[in-house]
C-alpha cells in the first residue's frame, strides 16, 4: 500500500529536507512528485541515496489523484496553490505561516495535539507550526501535562537557516570576508550576522514585538493550551543550523528539577542531556541533523513560587520543518484518514 506525495517548494532548503525525510523514514510511497516554480521547472533533486526527481512546474501541476501535499513554497504562493491542491482531493501539510492562525485550519505537533487533525476535513489544510514554536511545546507539553503551566518566557538563539539558503550563504560569505578585511553590505539581514546576534526576526509590531515572537505566542496558545500567557524574545545567531532556547516557564503546581527531569526522559520526541559537568550538555552544532529535541540545563528558578529553566535545541530544518509535516503524514494514516485515498 503506497501514497501518491507531491513536494511542493521541492528546490528549497525545507523541500530538499521533505524528500529526505520521506525517504530515510521509509514513508509508504507508491509515487513523488517534486513540484516547484516555473524557474526550476526541469531542474533535478535528490529523493533518496539513488533516485533522482525532474521538478515539475506548479502552475500546471494538476493534484488530481496525489494523496499528500507536503508544502513550503513560501506563504504567498501557498495562499494560492494550497486550497487549489486541496480542492482537487490532495490533503495538504503546509509549512509556510499562511493558514497557522485560521481558525477552521489545524495547526498540529503530532507529539502535542494529533486530536486536532480531527477538523482536517473542513478546508483539507493541515498547518505546520513555526520552527521555534515546535522545539517548545514538544519539551512543554508533557511538563504542562504534570504540573500545569502558567507562564512562560522564552530567548531564542535561531540559526541562519530559518532564513532561507540565501541567509545562510551571506553568513558564510560575510564570515569569510571578515578574515581578510572585506565589507559588503547586509542583504537578508538588517544589520551583519557573522560574530553577531541580531534582536529582530520578521517585522516590528506595533506593540514593539516581531512577527516572530508573535507567533511564538499565538500558536503556543493555539497547540497547547489558550490560558498560557508567553513572552518572547527572538535572536538570529551566526549559526548555519537548528535554534537554541532558554525557556523559563512558571507552574500552578509544584515541581522539581529531578520530576521534571524524570517526566521528559519519557516524552515523546523529547531527549534529555543533562549532566552537571563541562559538556553536559546539547548544543545547536551537535543537534544539526538529528530528529529529537533536546533539553539540558533543568533548574530550578527560585523567583517565582513553582518555576524552572531549561534550554532547548532542536534542528529547525528538520523537526522545526520537514520532519514534523511528515509526522504529520504519518499520524494521518494511523488515525485511518487516508486509508480510503491508499493506491
Amino acid at each position: 500500500m503506497g501514497y501518491r506525495v507531491a513536494v511542493v517548494g521541492a528546490t528549497g532548503a525545507v523541500g530538499r529536507e521533505m524528500l529526505k525525510t520521506l525517504s530515510e523514514r521509509n514513508f509508504p510511497v507508491s509515487e513523488v512528485a517534486a513540484v516547484a516554480s516555473g524557474r526550476s521547472a526541469g531542474a533535478e533533486v535528490s529523493f533518496g541515496e539513488k533516485k533522482t526527481l525532474k521538478v515539475q512546474n506548479l502552475d500546471t501541476f494538476d493534484f488530481t489523484g496525489w494523496d499528500i501535499g507536503l508544502f513550503s513554497p513560501g506563504g504567498s504562493i501557498s495562499a494560492v496553490h494550497a486550497p487549489r491542491a486541496a480542492g482537487q482531493g490532495c490533503i495538504v501539510i503546509d509549512n509556510t505561516s499562511h493558514f497557522r492562525m485560521d481558525p477552521d485550519i489545524p495547526l498540529v505537533v503530532p507529539e502535542v495535539n494529533p486530536q486536532a487533525l480531527r477538523h482536517v476535513g473542513k478546508r483539507g489544510i493541515i498547518a505546520n507550526p513555526n520552527c521555534s514554536t515546535i522545539q517548545m511545546v514538544v519539551a512543554l507539553k508533557p511538563l504542562h501535562d504534570e504540573f500545569k503551566i502558567k507562564r512562560v518566557v522564552v530567548a531564542t538563539y535561531q540559526s541562519v537557516s530559518g532564513a532561507g539558503k540565501e541567509a545562510m550563504d551571506e553568513l558564510y560569505n560575510h564570515t569569510k570576508s571578515s578574515f581578510v578585511f572585506e565589507q559588503s553590505p547586509p542583504q537578508q539581514f538588517t544589520k551583519e550576522i557573522a560574530f553577531n546576534c541580531i534582536p529582530h526576526i520578521d517585522v516590528f509590531m506595533d506593540d514593539g514585538s516581531t512577527k516572530e515572537e508573535w507567533k511564538m505566542v499565538v500558536e503556543t496558545k493555539k497547540i497547547l493550551d489558550p490560558d498560557i500567557a508567553v513572552h518572547a524574545t527572538c535572536v538570529r545567531v551566526p549559526v548555519f543550523i537548528s535554534h537554541g532556547e532558554a525557556v523559563n516557564v512558571e507552574f500552578e503546581r509544584p515541581v522539581t528539577a529531578g520530576e521534571a527531569r524524570a517526566v521528559l526522559r519519557e516524552a515523546p520526541g523529547v531527549e534529555v542531556v543533562d549532566v552537571r559537568e563541562d559538556g553536559g550538555y546539547i548544543t545547536p552544532l551537535e543537534a544539526a541533523g538529528e530528529d529529537a529535541v533536546y533539553v539540558s540545563r533543568i533548574r530550578k528558578d527560585p523567583t517565582v513560587e513553582h518555576g524552572l529553566s531549561f534550554w532547548c535545541v532542536s534542528d529547525n530544518l528538520r523537526k522545526g520543518a520537514a520532519l514534523n509535516a511528515v509526522q504529520i503524514a504519518e499520524t494521518l494514516i494511523a488515525q485511518g484518514m487516508l486509508a480510503k485515498k491508499a493506491a
